[in-house]
């Protein structure tokens, strides 16, 4: 499915989606190839590390550029040579299918 997710664009949600269920989340994460942290069922997380200060900002720029590509944000927090990603879908409450493809494509980038 992560592959599958890379192909996908995200898709503006409109608001009236149900977030995702347990069962639903538990797929997706399944597919991912990092251990990411669910929290509360609402959000998804994960730390990337890296060796520099230097290499986390790249990432992080280069994040913020998918992110635009793909018009989802996530919260992003820099942690010197960590960087700690939470991704949710606020029009809907929780998570949706466009923080996995997202998960996903942020993965690929390292």
């Amino acid at each position: 499915m992560a592959n599958k997710l890379i192909n996908k664009k995200c898709i503006p949600c409109e608001g009236y989606e149900s977030p995702m269920i347990e069962v639903e989340i538990k797929d997706y994460l399944k597919e991912m190839k990092n251990d990411w942290t669910v929290i509360e069922n609402k959000k998804i997380a994960y730390i990337f590390k890296f060796k520099t200060f230097k290499e986390a900002i790249e990432f992080v720029n280069q994040v913020a550029k998918l992110a635009e590509s793909e018009d989802h944000h996530p919260n992003i927090h820099i942690l010197y040579d960590k960087v700690k990603i939470v991704l949710s879908t606020h029009s809907v409450g929780g998570l949706s299918e466009n923080d996995f493809i997202l998960a996903a494509k942020i993965e690929n980038l390292i």
